[in-house]
């Protein structure tokens, strides 16, 4: 059917009772204005409220992927991330073997003493300081000073490290003496809290 424009020209003669009878380009123009009359009503009151929904959810959306995408790669490799656990638990087992226990630290002494006089130096401090908690152990400082030369030192610091149980040098602070070096350094090891708690729990009963 071909659409004839001129009859366009005859709508403000129609009667909007007659509805029926009017000429086909008439009723396909009011037809397109209602149906753009709707969609532009509906944007408004329908849609347009619910974009900030939309885009929350979308959001959302973006974030649960990559939780899921997350959670798929650990739940893939849960068999090794047990394993690499495992080995982790056992180096931690081994770490606090390490770690001196109340009975041993008196003791622990002896052995700096033994490292260092082995080494060439020469003692004139050697004290416990204060206990310093942590969240999780506490650090026991050991205060020295110690006379001798480079290479006793790098010895003495060497053989420290190979020590049985764990000891670490800190604050290393050399300055010369006569013929002689000073080494003033601090020293530490370290208490797991559980053993700290345990031996607090002796004492009170």
């Amino acid at each position: 059917m071909k659409f004839d424009f001129n009859k366009l020209k005859e709508i403000n003669d129609l009667d909007f009772e007659q509805v029926a009878t009017w000429p086909f380009e008439v009723k396909s123009l009011v037809a397109l204005f209602v149906v753009i009359i709707g969609l532009v009503g509906g944007y408004y009151f329908i849609v347009k409220d619910k974009l900030p929904i939309l885009a929350t959810a979308q959001s959302n959306e973006i974030t649960l992927k990559q939780t899921y995408q997350g959670k798929y790669r650990i739940a893939v490799n849960l068999e090794a991330y047990e394993e690499q656990l495992g080995r982790l638990k056992s180096d931690f087992s081994s770490m606090l073997k390490s770690l001196p226990t109340s009975n041993e630290t008196p003791g622990l002494l002896d052995d700096i003493t033994l490292v260092g006089t082995s080494a060439g130096l020469t003692f004139r401090l050697l004290n416990w300081q204060r206990d310093i908690p942590k969240e999780f152990y506490s650090e026991l400082p050991i205060e020295m000073e110690v006379y001798g030369g480079y290479h006793n030192f790098g010895q003495f610091a060497s053989e420290i490290a190979g020590l049985p149980r764990i000891v670490t040098v800190h604050d290393f602070e050399v300055t010369q003496e006569a013929n002689t070096l000073k080494l003033k350094v601090q020293a530490k090891t370290y208490r797991t809290s559980n053993e700290q708690d345990d031996a607090t729990a002796g004492k009170t009963q």
